[in-house]
């Protein structure tokens, strides 16, 4: 007969420590990048990067980057990558500004046509990856230079041989939706903590923070919904099966086919989204808008702890490596470094996040 003692020993019923669940946790990295970050720019930057005005700043680059590397990451954990995301925001773009300026489309119609046609290019993606067995990278690359093509086409055509398109905010002027998806939210709420000095002012007394830009709320609306849906639905368990064995997860009865297709949708309408804020703040489109956005979202994905060869990975990390991307970008017009330094972070962080995550992966996990 087995002891109490020899049973409560057992391997397989052995209970771990919080330590050893938050180390197996994909965004540590990405949270101890976020404290290292704030600890060099509180250091080394002028103090008005870390007022309300000054993180509003860096949080705008830092939300428009990170829907689309919420996305990516959502993708990657399904074991798949989509290089076009970039093109896609100039091509969402360039459909958004004809509708609402050359056919003259309310945003309750232009919205959902702009989000349609970008899904639509996301299950083509997905499609012709599936059926021919091609990678991801290979059918993307292409769609982006596909896209980035098309959209300069397009532009030229729509706005009489230009590669910018103009009047997209005279168009909307007076739109109900618009509110919704420019500009600052809570400006009354602002309005009044200024008034009793709880907010910073100019020396009229305008607040120096009129409100939330939508983006940030976007933003954090993604990452719940996205980390909720990893986390705790059987889309979620489905998605990090697709990711980890597509074999094994079909033979146990998971859509594989339907859940990559849908990730390749997911980041497209993440990337119309995008472009849909970015052209009303900026009344205008142009086929250059969203370069290099692909690699970026990848990027944000991978510090936030997404492994290469899928199954593995955190929407809330990229939630925090995109407010890296943000703290950086912004920060270092706060001191005295040359800008371009930017370009040497990228590849530093992506090299210390891979090498950090499959580092701690495998001490955890007793690979070798």
């Amino acid at each position: 007969m087995t002891s109490n003692a020899e049973s409560t020993s057992d391997e397989r019923v052995k209970s771990e420590s919080l330590v050893t669940k938050f180390m197996k946790r994909p965004e540590l990295g990405a949270m101890g990048g976020v404290i290292l970050v704030t600890i060099f720019f509180y250091m080394t930057a002028d103090s008005t990067m870390f007022t309300l005005s000054g993180t509003m700043n860096f949080m705008t680059p830092a939300a428009q980057l990170g829907i689309l590397g919420i996305a990516a990451a959502m993708l990657m954990i399904g074991g798949e990558f989509d290089l076009s995301i970039g093109s896609m925001i100039a091509f969402a773009g360039m459909i958004f500004g004809v509708l609402t300026v050359n056919f003259g489309l309310p945003l309750i119609l232009a919205i959902p046509l702009t989000l349609g046609a970008a899904a639509s290019v996301g299950a083509v993606n997905g499609t012709i990856v599936i059926r021919t067995g091609l990678p991801s990278f290979i059918v993307t690359l292409a769609g982006l230079f596909i896209l980035r093509g098309v959209s300069l086409v397009g532009l030229k055509l729509f706005s009489g041989g230009s590669t910018q398109l103009r009047g997209v905010r005279d168009a909307l002027e007076g739109d109900p939706l618009i509110e919704i998806f420019s500009g600052d939210a809570f400006e009354s709420l602002f309005s009044y903590l200024a008034s009793i000095g709880m907010v910073e002012t100019f020396k009229n007394g305008a607040s120096k923070v009129p409100g939330i830009p939508v983006e940030i709320l976007w933003f954090i609306l993604l990452a719940a919904v996205a980390t909720y849906v990893l986390l705790r639905t059987p889309v979620g368990n489905w998605i990090f099966a697709t990711g980890g064995d597509s074999n094994a997860a079909s033979n146990s009865g998971v859509p594989v086919k339907k859940v990559k297709i849908s990730l390749f949708m997911l980041t497209a309408m993440a990337a119309a989204l995008v472009a849909i804020i970015t052209v009303i703040d900026a009344g205008s489109t142009d086929a250059r808008r969203g370069f290099m956005k692909e690699f970026e979202a990848i990027i944000t994905a991978v510090i936030g702890g997404c492994l290469l060869t899928g199954g593995y990975g955190s929407a809330i990390g990229a939630f925090f490596g995109a407010i890296i991307f943000g703290m950086v970008t912004i920060g270092l017009t706060y001191t005295n470094f040359d800008q371009d330094w930017f370009q040497v972070f990228l590849g530093g962080m992506l090299l210390l996040a891979v090498v950090f995550n499959n580092v701690i992966r495998k001490r955890v996990t007793g690979e070798h």
